[in-house]
């Protein structure tokens, strides 16, 4: 595509990303305290908030990635927004957003803390900080794969390149920065979809005749278990819509800590109202992309290239910077929210909880830009190492949040809606939920099997979906018989750590 670019496409190109950067160091100017770094001084507005947690989610890696699934798999994919995020944002919005932001916490983990003890405070923010911070170099070296193809630099100048441009305004304006420049890029990032969406209907002949042309499959929204597809109703329901999804909404730091900024608890709720909105338009301007693909290249090798053909395809010059603009801003929000969170629990987790307790709210300021700044080498040098690494590096990431989620979310819904768990029946069952996840993908991967010189003692034909399942049931049972066994906590600290 970087031989289809126009000067007109760069000139836009490059007028987004200034103005982007010049609206995350403006704010920057405010921030004064550890507070205004963190939580935008809980002053952040419910209609910034809820664009800010759609984009946050979906990154240029999702536009590509759920394009191509779809144009493989069909309309199911679109699963993945409206039972895996819509229904666990709502049930967020009424019971547990608003209740976190009331405790006055910074994190998650802070959170259980209160409700149980430091030990598994400790042991849930060292997986969010381990995930976290090599998930940003994942996130560079994929944005780096594809900004490459787009502009015909090497990878390493776009790892240097983006680590810069995001790491710059989210060191000077932290979660506010973050957030209104998320606002903005949520909205180039649906306008630059819905752009190629409408342009490859219109030239198929219409919504009639595209839905009509496609098959039967393609327009199933529920895939039964025996068919040859990563995303069978089963994974979807129990791993997905039960397990991962509301412990991706309810308890990622990335996501929560949006909400946590807010200027009061009602506009915590509605900012996730407001984001549950949006997300009912993405698989639209995401997973039916892909669909159009299929129609008009039913040929391509790889089902990645749906949604770059389409671009080349359909859109003129000046155009196709408008689509490259919505896709880098897809790329710098997930980069930028991932970077800005770690640096949180990292502060608030492990500086202030044990080096200096009695840190001010300026040396939490420094603190958090010091390491917000640490965290961009580490991503960059990362990218670079795992740049020389095998292609399955990145899929295996992507599956770490799989193993700790289930158990985690076990473990916040028993300190929430249970007053009889106990601190040991927590930490017992996160732990055990962890081991059992981690134990059974390595038992059953051939790709880790090779890697230890072992075979796979059993193999289960499914997606990793159902590994949450197993890990939230074991820590379930867990924490309710080790917390029936154990002493209670004290009445005290349940009166304002346990939803009522």
């Amino acid at each position: 595509m970087s031989t289809t670019l126009s000067s007109i496409d760069f000139l836009l190109l490059g007028l987004y990303l200034v103005g982007t950067m010049g609206l995350g160091l403006w704010i920057g100017r405010s921030v004064r305290t550890g507070d205004d770094f963190f939580l935008g001084g809980r002053r952040l507005p419910w209609w910034a908030i809820g664009m800010s947690l759609v984009a946050t989610d979906i990154g240029g890696t999702d536009i590509i990635g759920v394009g191509g699934a779809a144009y493989g798999h069909g309309l199911a994919v679109a699963n993945f927004e409206w039972i895996g995020c819509v229904p666990a944002m709502i049930i967020g919005a009424f019971v547990f957003i608003p209740f976190f932001w009331r405790t006055g916490v910074a994190t998650i983990p802070e959170y259980l803390e209160r409700r149980f003890d430091v030990r598994i405070r400790t042991a849930l923010s060292i997986c969010w900080q381990i995930f976290m911070a090599c998930n940003l170099g994942v996130m560079l070296l994929a944005s780096a794969r594809m900004t490459s193809v787009l502009f015909g630099w090497d990878e390493t100048s776009c790892i240097l390149v983006t680590a810069v441009l995001v790491g710059a305004y989210t060191v000077v304006g932290g979660l506010a920065a973050v957030v209104y420049t998320d606002m903005i890029q949520c909205t180039v990032m649906i306008g630059g979809c819905l752009l190629v969406l409408v342009l490859g209907v219109v030239e198929i002949g219409g919504p009639g005749e595209f839905w009509s042309r496609l098959e039967p499959e393609q327009r199933s929204l529920i895939l039964p278990i025996d068919t040859d597809t990563p995303f069978p109703w089963t994974g979807i329901f129990f791993g997905l819509a039960l397990i991962l999804s509301p412990a991706y909404w309810i308890g990622n730091q990335a996501i929560v800590q949006r909400s946590l900024g807010a200027r009061s608890a009602f506009q915590a709720q509605a900012a996730y109202i407001w984001g549950a909105v949006l997300k009912n338009l993405i698989p639209v301007i995401i997973v039916l992309p892909g669909l159009v693909a299929a129609l008009q290249f039913p040929e391509l090798a790889n089902g990645d290239q749906a949604f770059p053909q389409l671009v080349s395809h359909l859109l003129p010059a000046g155009l196709r910077g408008i689509f490259l603009a919505a896709f880098l801003a897809a790329l710098m929000s997930s980069v930028d929210s991932y970077l800005n969170s770690a640096s949180t629990l990292i502060a608030h987790d492990v500086y202030r909880r044990f080096i200096r307790p009695e840190a001010d709210p300026r040396q939490m300021l420094r603190v958090g830009r010091l390491v917000t700044v640490g965290l961009v080498i580490w991503a960059i040098a990362c990218a670079l190492v795992m740049a020389r690494l095998d292609e399955g590096i990145y899929t295996i990431f992507q599956t770490l949040m799989s193993f700790f989620q289930g158990p985690a979310f076990a473990v916040l819904l028993g300190a929430t809606l249970w007053k009889r768990a106990t601190g040991t029946g927590a930490l017992v069952a996160f732990l055990a939920g962890l081991v059992t996840t981690v134990g059974q993908f390595l038992l059953n991967n051939a790709t880790v099997c090779r890697w230890l010189g072992t075979r796979p003692l059993f193999r289960i034909q499914e997606p990793f979906l159902y590994y949450s399942i197993w890990g939230f049931l074991v820590a379930v049972v867990l924490l309710i018989v080790i917390s029936l066994s154990t002493a209670r906590e004290p009445e005290e600290k349940l009166a304002y750590t346990v939803f009522r």
